[in-house]
């Protein structure tokens, strides 16, 4: 204990521990209870809750196909066994694993240097998802190219970074309806588990059918009949579907119970160390041309795959594509509001980070603009939209308070980018439960809900069953914002025609919304310089990260004079 205490002693005392106003720091703003070594663990501990992202993102996103070219044939229209196609795929999730560490450790340690955020950004899930199952499509059967799909999501960073830089991103995100927020969440939680339930990014509970929509399977892949269903004598007797239940599902579980930390990354490597031995029927190198070339690259174990395929691959001539680029680049917008603003309000939440009074986050306009450029970076890359994840919560939990918590992250992710080949050779019914479980825990937000007014829960169910059951986030999207306006619109209406006498029973159990937010709608620093500030990028207010100027503007007296003049009893603008 002397040998730790004297480390984070000397850390804090240093520039490293005032710029992140560690604990003992000597800034007037330090965060109490922040230790260098404790942030550190915390940054681990970050690393193993969400490093399963690197092998599931890279499976979902291969899922599209990429870059690779599908030459259809009658028997085999989508090129599910085309061997050139299953090779070029092959190298795209390695593409993807390397891409998926690199912006995940370019994002997070910049959003801890620069923000000061404990928060890990990696690209997100269920934006994967979209990306690969309904706007490329699964192997490029969907609207738009996926050249096309990263040149909107590269579009889609700059425009956050105008609206973060102009305070309009935080403003939407506090201005979307409550209900639609959770909805949103909980509907991208019940897509994800569909995923984890089928045969391509999944254990292969699930499949297609012709007299109902879906129905139960398990069987192994090729036992399935022409219209990809199993005959019910081999229904559940496919021995990786067993695999992943127990080992990838039941036993994760009972770990997380237990709070032991990394859960989720020991299913995932318990089920794919099963599955490595080529000698076995649970093999995910079976003795095919694609089975070898996956082992051939599994046994380098540590090398440095370089981008090949998906780096660069940017499409401008979106002529043909203007409806589906629009509605991909407006649907990847939104959701990524929904998901990255969420997440980081709720983290800076936990970390006893926000200012209750404007319900705004220290260093907000840094995160979101970091957020921003690393989505840009991520679509140079070839990886879907980068976001903050919720999984930042377990190094917080471990007493992470500042940058440094996500900065050590982001070094863990560096290092993975070395061990690209165990990465890639993570078996989908490894990573199928995961994504029920990280389903099962988005789907929490549904208590949450306003379901006694019907104004608030109709347009939330709706967009929670549209989002799996038409197997896309943008339609249970546009649903539900749509749904959700005509409903509450025609209230309105009625309400002002009949002189208010004609009003829903229960009209004050709905959720109040309201399109102003407190502390104005423009970033502190456009207001500074609306007023003639001349040194406008210095703020008045200790809430902008690293900014060692304003914290000597606080008068020692200060919190007396407030204390004298704040009244007993709220006011009314208080109360308002």
């Amino acid at each position: 204990m002397g040998l730790i205490h004297t480390i984070n002693v000397k850390v804090a005392k240093s520039p490293v521990g005032r710029w992140f106003r560690l604990d003992g720091s000597g800034h007037p703003l330090e965060r109490k209870g922040s230790h260098f070594l404790t942030e550190m663990r915390a940054g681990l501990a970050t690393f193993f809750a969400m490093a399963y992202i690197i092998s599931v993102n890279a499976s979902i996103v291969a899922d599209s196909g990429g870059t690779c070219v599908c030459e259809p044939t009658e028997a085999d229209p989508i090129c599910l066994e085309n061997q050139d196609y299953l090779l070029c795929k092959g190298i795209i999730k390695r593409d993807l694993i390397t891409a998926t560490a690199a912006i995940s450790a370019f994002a997070s340690f910049f959003m801890g240097l620069l923000a000061n955020m404990p928060v890990a950004l990696a690209p997100g899930m269920g934006l994967n998802a979209y990306f690969a199952y309904s706007v490329v499509g699964f192997h490029g059967t969907g609207s738009v190219p996926y050249q096309v799909a990263v040149t909107a999501i590269f579009v889609e960073g700059w425009i956050f970074f105008a609206l973060a830089l102009f305070g309009m991103r935080q403003w939407l995100a506090r201005a979307i309806p409550r209900s639609i927020k959770l909805a949103t969440s909980v509907g991208i939680g019940l897509f994800l588990t569909i995923i984890g339930l089928t045969y391509a990014e999944g254990i292969g509970l699930i499949t297609g059918a012709v007299a109902t929509p879906v129905t139960l399977a398990g069987c192994k892949p090729e036992l399935r009949n022409e219209a990809g269903v199993c005959e019910d004598q081999y229904k559940m007797r496919n021995p990786v579907m067993w695999i992943g239940i127990f080992c990838g599902g039941v036993m994760t579980v009972l770990l997380m119970m237990y709070r032991v930390k990394g859960a989720i990354i020991f299913g995932i490597i318990l089920v794919s160390v099963i599955s490595w031995p080529r000698s076995t029927p649970v093999t995910y190198f079976p003795y095919t041309p694609v089975g070898d070339d996956s082992f051939d690259f599994f046994r380098k174990v540590v090398t440095f795959h370089p981008i090949e395929k998906v780096l660069n691959v940017q499409e401008w001539s979106i002529g043909e594509y203007g409806g589906q680029f629009g509605l991909a680049l407006i649907t990847f917008l939104y959701v990524d509001i929904l998901d990255c603003t969420g997440t980081l309000y709720s983290m800076a939440r936990y970390a006893s980070l926000i200012d209750e009074e404007t319900q705004d986050f220290e260093g907000s306009s840094v995160a979101y603009m970091v957020d921003s450029v690393s989505i840009s970076i991520g679509a140079l890359f070839g990886t879907p939209p980068v976001t903050a994840f919720v999984e930042s919560g377990a190094g917080i939990g471990e007493g992470g308070k500042t940058g440094l918590t996500a900065m050590s992250t982001g070094i863990c992710f560096f290092i993975s980018i070395f061990f690209a080949p165990i990465f890639a050779s993570i078996p989908p019914w490894a990573t199928g439960c995961v994504l029920i479980l990280v389903g099962s825990m988005m789907v929490a937000a549904v208590t949450e809900i306003n379901w006694k007014y019907m104004g608030d829960s109709i347009p939330a169910f709706v967009t929670i069953a549209l989002m799996p059951f038409t197997y896309s986030i943008a339609d249970g999207l546009i649903a539900g914002i749509c749904l959700y306006m005509l409903i509450n619109t025609l209230v309105w209406i009625i309400e002002k025609a009949s002189g208010g006498r004609i009003v829903p029973p229960n009209k004050s159990e709905k959720d109040p919304w309201t399109y102003k937010i407190k502390g104005g709608v423009l970033p502190p620093w456009v207001t500074r310089l609306r007023k003639g500030k001349k040194d406008f990028w210095k703020d008045d207010t200790p809430y902008i990260s690293g900014d060692e100027q304003a914290p000597e503007k606080v008068v020692v007296d200060e919190p007396k004079k407030t204390s004298a003049e704040v009244p007993t009893t709220p006011t009314p603008e208080k109360l308002a």
